[in-house]
């Protein structure tokens, strides 16, 4: 019988230790940093840039459930295009499976918005005099496993899964610029291109 409630102890803390990061009233908090550069191998060509940086912050309404939401910058200069300076903000929802003692899977589902100014950039990459007023918003649903060295630090591995966004340009007079604007569907995991980051558990 001693052996048995030792066993039972044991498995309710190894239980509480594995969900003491993502239990209810903790917080989260992290955000994504990137950079991308391309330069075609012509001649005299110059390069295209985007960056963009958004913290986050997170809060667990229940064990494994947590929403929140980034809040940043992002700037993207596409040569004989435009370049947009924007700003960011991209509430998300996330739940938490426990794999093990040290590692979570998760699934994020994510709304991305961003509301900039365009300027035209000639082919010599000179940014000119404002376009208009930019407008992108999206909808992406992420999965990714998690991997927790101590109770305050996650590791995490993801990558893209199923996203669509929309990305609206409209002049000084609130009309759309007809051919700057996309809409994009994405599906599928590319494990070559994963996300790697680091989120704080409080």
């Amino acid at each position: 019988m001693k052996k048995l409630l030792l066993s039972l102890v044991a498995v309710s803390a190894l239980a509480f230790t594995t969900q003491a990061q993502t239990e209810k009233g903790k917080i989260i908090v992290g955000g994504n940093v990137a950079f991308d550069t391309n330069k075609s191998d012509a001649d005299g060509a110059k390069s295209n840039t985007s960056f963009a940086i958004v913290p986050s912050v997170g809060y667990f309404v229940s064990d494994n459930i947590a929403v929140g939401t980034g809040v940043g910058y992002s700037y993207d200069k596409t040569v004989s295009k435009f370049e947009n300076q924007a700003f960011v903000v991209s509430p998300f929802g996330r739940y938490y499976a426990n794999l093990s003692e040290s590692f979570k899977f998760f699934g994020q589902l994510s709304v991305p918005m961003e509301f900039g100014t365009a300027k035209a950039v000639d082919a010599a990459g000179k940014v000119g005099e404002k376009v208009g007023s930019s407008t992108e918003i999206g909808v992406a649903l992420s999965p990714g496993f998690a991997f927790f060295p101590t109770k305050k630090i996650g590791i995490e591995f993801a990558v893209n899964g199923l996203s669509y966004n929309n990305y609206r340009l409209e002049n000084g007079d609130g009309d759309k610029i007809k051919g700057a604007g996309s809409d994009s569907f994405s599906f599928g995991a590319n494990f070559f291109q994963p996300k790697l980051g680091i989120q704080f558990h409080f």
